[in-house]
């Protein structure tokens, strides 16, 4: 990876434990530092990822609001473009040109190549279409698609106080931390079906957290199945994700399906699970 996105993927450790132990986020200069857990040998090195903190500005990076409090949704979609990474932004309609937001894209070595809003019945969403200044191409590293979603989030936090009663992070960083915690047993459900002879999809959906993106795949490569392309939603507390995988250019036989989704149950509903167990 070039210089410019190493530079903004300097990350400390430990996120795993958020929600029960909370995460090691600092203030450094106006930057918010979060951790993320070792990577095995063979994947992902571990970095620490420096997350631009939205500048001192108006607390409302444009658009409105009312009294009632939507639900903010941060999407990542890796499939229909596919020359470009997919962001959409939606938080009723209270979202503004999110110009801040943009910069903060930027400061991440990434270009927005192109940006659209459309409004329908849940509001106003804002689409990014997004690639990696140094090669042209769209968001393939996990890591750096984390980077993302956190920056997005970190400046609805910032520019959005309220948002925080409907998102994970506002338990550590909120003005207004959600009233109720998610259950992972319960929130928690993964489904694996054919999609074609090459291919299948992997739907899971559970407790949003930092660092779970990266997590799931790891998870995933680590029983050497290939995530192809995917999405990954965070809707609230939730997080929503659909990942195309094979074994070996084949979609997954019946057996792999049932190990994989135990496997990512199993790490889902143990977050506190020591790394050294895995």
């Amino acid at each position: 990876m070039a210089a410019s996105v190493a530079s903004a993927l300097k990350f400390v450790r430990d996120m795993r434990e958020f929600g029960t132990a909370r995460p090691s986020f600092a203030r450094i200069d106006g930057l918010h530092e979060v951790s993320y857990p070792r990577r095995k040998q063979g994947f992902w090195p571990s970095r620490t990822l420096v997350i631009s903190e939205a500048s001192s500005a108006p607390a409302v990076e444009g658009g409105s609001s009312n009294d009632t409090v939507p639900t903010p949704k941060v999407i990542i979609d890796q499939d229909s473009d596919p020359d470009a990474t997919i962001l959409e932004i939606t938080f009723g309609d209270r979202l503004g040109a999110l110009l801040d937001t943009m910069n903060a894209l930027k400061n991440l070595g990434l270009n927005v190549v192109k940006a659209s809003v459309y409004l329908d019945s849940s509001g106003k969403h804002n689409k990014f279409a997004i690639t990696q200044a140094d090669t042209g191409r769209k968001v393939e590293e996990p890591e750096l698609l984390e980077a993302i979603r956190l920056t997005v989030i970190n400046n609805l936090l910032e520019y959005h106080p309220e948002a925080s009663s409907q998102l994970a992070l506002g338990v550590a960083f909120g003005a207004v931390p959600p009233e109720q915690k998610v259950d992972v047993d319960i929130a928690t459900h993964i489904t694996v079906v054919d999609d074609n002879p090459d291919r299948s999809l992997l739907y899971v959906e559970t407790a949003d957290r930092p660092g779970l993106l990266v997590d799931l795949v790891k998870i995933i490569t680590d029983i050497n199945v290939a995530v192809e392309s995917g999405e990954f939603d965070t809707e609230g507390l939730l997080a929503k994700a659909k990942f195309h995988v094979s074994y070996k250019g084949k979609a997954l036989i019946k057996p792999l399906q049932q190990v994989l989704a135990n496997s990512l149950r199993y790490f889902l509903r143990r977050p506190t699970t020591e790394e050294a167990s895995f």
